[in-house]
C-alpha cells in the first residue's frame, strides 16, 4: 500500500512538472505577452457586437446545409463502420482478419476531418459533396474503433451459449453481438452526429459546403458583426440537436441510476493520504 502511494504521488508530480515545463515552452507563462494578448481579444470582442441579422435568411439556407452534410456524412460513415467493425472483433474473427481490418480503421482515422475535406474537395471540387463524403470518412475511422470495442465487450458466456447451439458467425452476430451492445451502437452513433454537426461547419473552410464557408468569408472582410450572426446560429443549431439526442437517447436507451458514491475518486483520494 505504502508503494502503491509513492508511486501515485511520483507519477501526480512527474505530471505537474510536465504541465509546467510545457506551459512554460509555448509561451502561455510569458507574463509581457499576456497584456496584449488579452487588450486584442477584448477589441475584437467588442466588434462582434451587434450580431447583423440581414444575413440571417442566407445563414439559414447554409446551416441547413451543414446539417445535411452531418447527416448524410453519418449515415454513410455508420454503415460502412459496421462490417468493418465486426471484422476487427477478435472474439469473430482470427488475426489474419483483424489484423488489417484494424489497420484500416486506425488509418482512416489517423486522417483529421480537415485533410478528409482537402482530399475530396480535390477529387470532387468545391461543394457539399466533398464535405458529406469527408464527414463519412472521419466517422468510419472513430465508430469502427468504439464499435468493435463494444463487440469484444460483450458477455462471453452469452456467445457461448450461441455457440453451444450449433450457431454459425451470422448467427452469432445477429443473437448475441447486436443485441448485447445495441446501447452503445445507438449511443455512439448519436453522439456521432452530434459532433459531425460541428465537424460540418469546418468543412466549409476548405470549400466543401456549409455554414464554414460563409465564416470563412466573414473572417477574411473583418465583417465581423455577421461572422457573430453565423456563430449564434450555429450554437443555437447544436443545443438543439444536443437536446433532441438527449431525449432520443432517453427514449431507446434503458436509464442508468446513478451510484451513491464514486469508488475511483474515494481510490484516489486514499492512495494520496
Amino acid at each position: 500500500m505504502i508503494l502503491r502511494t509513492l508511486l501515485f504521488r511520483g507519477i501526480c508530480l512527474g505530471v505537474a512538472a510536465l504541465a509546467g515545463f510545457s506551459l512554460y515552452r509555448i509561451g502561455l507563462l510569458d507574463a509581457s505577452r499576456v497584456g496584449p494578448a488579452l487588450s486584442n481579444l477584448a477589441e475584437f470582442t467588442s466588434s462582434l457586437f451587434p450580431p447583423n441579422d440581414d444575413v440571417l435568411p442566407t445563414l439559414l439556407d447554409a446551416m441547413l446545409e451543414t446539417v445535411q452534410i452531418a447527416f448524410v456524412g453519418t449515415l454513410l460513415g455508420f454503415l460502412i463502420s459496421l462490417p468493418l467493425a465486426f471484422l476487427c472483433a477478435r472474439t469473430l474473427f482470427g488475426l489474419a482478419v483483424t489484423a488489417p481490418a484494424r489497420l484500416t480503421v486506425g488509418a482512416i482515422r489517423t486522417v483529421p476531418s480537415i485533410l478528409w475535406g482537402v482530399l475530396f474537395v480535390v477529387a470532387y471540387g468545391l461543394g457539399p459533396e466533398a464535405g458529406a463524403l469527408a464527414i463519412s470518412f472521419y466517422t468510419v475511422g472513430y465508430l469502427g474503433k468504439l464499435y468493435y470495442e463494444a463487440f469484444e465487450a460483450v458477455d462471453p458466456e452469452v456467445m457461448e451459449a450461441v455457440r453451444g447451439t450449433g450457431g454459425n458467425r451470422l448467427q452469432l452476430i445477429a443473437y448475441a453481438v447486436l443485441p448485447e451492445s445495441a446501447n452503445a451502437l445507438i449511443s455512439n452513433l448519436l453522439f456521432m452526429f452530434e459532433y459531425n454537426i460541428r465537424a460540418s461547419t469546418i468543412m466549409g473552410f476548405v470549400g466543401a459546403g456549409g455554414i464554414g464557408f460563409y465564416m470563412l468569408g466573414y473572417l477574411q472582410l473583418l465583417q465581423y458583426q455577421n461572422l457573430m450572426t453565423a456563430l449564434l446560429l450555429t450554437f443555437v443549431v447544436v443545443m438543439a440537436v444536443d437536446y433532441l439526442s438527449a431525449r432520443l437517447r432517453g427514449l431507446v436507451l434503458p436509464s442508468q441510476q446513478p451510484t451513491r458514491r464514486a469508488p475511483v475518486l474515494a481510490a484516489v483520494t486514499s492512495l494520496w493520504r
